[in-house]
């Protein structure tokens, strides 16, 4: 039977949060925010092994971070682009398991999810055979903008999603798509399976699966963090 497997890619610098500290380790409720996202995937039974690939160069990893965890590994295979460090994750990975396993490729930066969400993604791998995406459908009005920010039109938000992490996809499948299209620097794991000709299935994520990117979002998803677990302590003491 197949298994399912984390590949959490950890090489960005996080240049947008304006920290000299990579986001993925900046502290949410005392703990690295990648460290967040590792104890939702150490916890679930249905995860067999979490990846996490960092670069050769990360002058801030700490072997400590994952030293009382069972599941999770680091792969030392980084590269320039988001795509490359995961096309790297996974070469590594067919050496250690079955092309038909799934692969759930997590953004380290999303410190919101949650198991009953990675759940809801690995159920369709009962009827899916393509596997697919947590994603928000869009609530709000779109605006197109000119060159000088002024609103010219308003598109249409029906079928519009807004893709989240985990991606899971088959580790064959998803290793092929992104070896083929790597040139053209797919933004995530799903564009790459859709340039390949899968359509993957779009399961319903949650607004705490933020991704953190700007300075104001650690507060903001802390404050979710805080709304949706009230026993544990102010959004202003978790940061």
């Amino acid at each position: 039977m197949p298994q399912f497997h984390v590949l959490i890619p950890c090489a960005g610098s996080g240049s947008r949060m304006q920290s000299q500290l990579p986001k993925q380790y900046l502290p949410l409720n005392g703990l690295p925010l990648l460290r967040h996202a590792i104890d939702c995937f150490e916890s679930m039974e249905a995860i067999a092994s979490i990846h996490v690939v960092i670069s050769a160069n990360d002058q801030h990893w700490q072997t400590e971070l994952i030293s009382d965890c069972d599941k999770t590994n680091v792969i030392i295979a980084g590269g320039d682009t988001r795509a490359s460090t995961v096309l790297n994750g996974l070469s590594y990975l067919l050496t250690q398991v079955a092309p038909e396993d799934w692969v759930l490729v997590h953004d380290a930066a999303r410190p919101g999810i949650t198991a009953d969400l990675v759940k809801a993604l690995i159920d369709i791998s009962d009827t899916d055979s393509c596997g697919g995406l947590l994603a928000l459908p869009l609530a709000d009005t779109l605006k197109r903008s000119d060159q000088c920010s002024r609103s010219i039109d308003t598109v249409s938000r029906a079928q519009l999603w807004m893709a989240q992490t985990p991606q899971m996809f088959r580790l064959g499948d998803l290793y092929g798509a992104l070896t083929d299209n790597i040139h053209r620097q797919p933004t995530d794991e799903a564009q790459a399976m859709e340039w390949a000709g899968f359509q993957p299935q779009l399961v319903l994520g949650d607004l705490r699966n933020l991704k953190v990117t700007y300075p104001k979002d650690l507060s903001i998803v802390a404050a979710l963090l805080h709304n949706l677990q009230p026993t544990q302590g102010s959004a202003d003491d978790t940061i």
